[in-house]
């Protein structure tokens, strides 16, 4: 079997290689400030916003990540509206103002995708870009993945290492009919969900509606109050006493790897739902009835669209094959740094972490706080742009919160660990766990996997005992 050590040193190579620089993020700003010059002489789109979301909002992309744009159109104060057909219209606005002006190239406009996206690439580093109009459930998606980071920084690490892990299996392009890395961000919710003792509470927890029903009205006045809602309710979670997941990052790793192992087997019963952080049964969901794709993961913020939707029955077997394949890899005796990167990562991150050492990585320490928990020690720094999130030296703010607030809802002191580096095998204290996962009372979950070698188990339905009743302000929409 592999040891948590041995792991620990991989997983944590993997994240100093893939995590951003300081220049990764200057470029992708200056990009950002590029495509919001192009917009603003194109005629159709002037008073448009153009904002960056997905993975580079949320503090989870890789250096080679790419980048996702939303021209926003407002109706004065109010969020804008535009049908399918100005959509594609704005768009071909779009492309021909960025090949007047240059600096971009390899473009593809997908007029009939869902949401209609021009895709092309930037001379910057050759960053690709996508271009939606109106994505704002998407921009509010990326701020909550960034939010729930404040409760537990294991969340960012977890999400980046199983990223890395499915592109090496080449099961992280929806394209292809597997998982969108949005899926996989709520994989790793479910996750941490659903472990002994759970890390992150239900979804309805920290937002109890539908956060795409609220998108109306005054734009800020919509921003705010999903922000207020959301920080009050996380901070509220984060002082709540309970039980503390001691477990290091590989064996979340490997928790999670033996989780879905056999999701080929179920995906067709159970539904995974991180709105109410259980397994579910699709029979007894109306909203998810008729089911018609092989693998139902609910979309908490726009219930019920199901966020895999992309994947076929023939990847759902591929998936599952990988999953099932690492894990058992995991289990295995005499397993080396060099075996289990090639399973681990796709192969531009290993060559890069067998080569020279990378300048300018930037990985934090995950170190415990005083409730148990990790979180990434940081320096705060101003943001330049709206829109434009700050590099992860800065702090992780809300909208309306305050600035420095750390991950246990007091403030820190700035300037600890400033320079954000790491030896190799600093971070995760070389990979070695605490008590081997254990809970803060000593004892040894039965649902949860250990460094057991056992078999993956069919998830079963957790119960549901009396739920809190999630916070929200007194608001009402102009």
């Amino acid at each position: 079997m592999s040891t948590p050590n041995t792991l620990g040193i991989v997983l944590n190579d993997i994240l100093r290689t893939v995590t951003p620089s300081q220049e990764d993020w200057e470029i992708r700003v200056a990009i950002i400030n590029d495509l919001r010059s192009t917009a603003e002489s194109v005629e159709s789109l002037r008073g448009a916003i153009v904002e960056p979301f997905g993975s580079f909002v949320s503090n989870l992309f890789t250096r080679w990540g790419d980048l996702d744009i939303s021209i926003e159109l407002l109706n004065g104060s109010h969020i804008g509206s535009a049908g399918r057909k100005q959509k594609q219209t704005l768009l071909v606005n779009f492309l021909q103002a960025l090949r007047m002006r240059g600096g971009c190239m390899n473009f593809q406009l997908i007029p009939n995708a869902r949401v209609p996206i021009l895709k092309f690439k930037s001379v910057r580093k050759g960053i690709s870009c996508d271009v939606s109009i109106n994505n704002l459930p998407g921009l509010m998606k990326s701020k909550f993945l960034l939010w729930i980071n404040k409760i537990d920084g294991r969340f960012h690490d977890l999400v980046l290492v199983v990223k890395q892990w499915a592109k090496a299996h080449k099961i992280n392009n929806s394209k292809t009919g597997s998982f969108n890395s949005f899926t996989l961000s709520l994989l790793v919710i479910f996750h941490f969900q659903t472990c002994v003792p759970a890390i992150l509470p239900p979804l309805k927890d920290i937002y109890p509606t539908n956060m795409v029903d609220e998108l109306r009205g005054v734009r800020a006045d919509a921003e705010n109050l999903i922000a207020q809602t959301c920080e009050a309710n996380i901070n509220r979670f984060i002082k709540k006493s309970r039980s503390i997941n001691r477990k290091s990052l590989p064996e979340l790793f490997i928790d999670f790897l033996k989780k879905f192992a056999q999701i080929d087997s179920w995906a067709s019963e159970i539904g995974i739902c991180t709105y109410t952080g259980q397994w579910e049964q699709i029979k007894d969901n109306m909203r998810w009835l008729p089911k018609t794709c092989p693998v139902l993961v609910e979309d908490p913020f726009e219930q019920p669209e199901n966020s895999a939707r992309s994947v076929s029955s023939g990847q759902l077997k591929k998936i599952a094959e990988a999953f099932l394949k690492t894990y058992s890899l995991l289990m295995s005796q005499n397993q080396n740094q060099s075996s289990l990167l090639t399973q681990l990562a796709p192969p531009h991150v290993s060559r890069l972490i067998v080569g020279p050492v990378i300048p300018n990585y930037n990985v934090r320490p995950a170190i415990p706080n005083h409730i148990g928990g990790y979180s990434l020690p940081t320096q705060p720094q101003p943001q330049l742009h709206r829109g434009v999130p700050p590099h992860p030296r800065s702090r992780h703010r809300f909208q309306n919160g305050k600035q420095g607030e750390s991950s246990n809802g007091s403030t820190s002191k700035q300037g600890a660990y400033s320079n954000g580096s790491t030896s190799k095998q600093g971070a995760y204290s070389n990979g070695s766990t605490s008590k081997h996962g254990a809970s803060s009372n000593g004892s040894t979950s039965k649902q949860e996997a250990s460094f057991n070698g056992s078999t993956p188990t069919v998830p079963v339905k957790a119960r549901q005992g009396p739920q809190q009743q999630a916070w929200r302000p007194k608001f009402q929409f102009q």
